[in-house]
């Protein structure tokens, strides 16, 4: 994986580096990653990465 273009949240900001990332994956998969722990990575389809994304702008995924 280390070939994989992995981009920052734009809401990582500040000092630590606990940052979400994400890289588009062959075959059209996306992968994440939370910075401070770069191994463990989860991937995902585009499909359940949008419907993640608008359930959080929803506010309807708790933190």
């Amino acid at each position: 994986m280390a070939d994989l273009s992995w981009r920052k949240s734009s809401f990582s900001t500040g000092a630590n580096n606990d940052c979400v990332e994400i890289a588009p994956a062959p075959g059209g998969l996306i992968r994440l990653r939370e910075s401070d722990d770069p191994a463990r990575v989860v991937t995902t389809t585009p499909t359940v990465w949008a419907a993640l994304l608008v359930a959080l702008k929803a506010g309807r995924v708790p933190f």
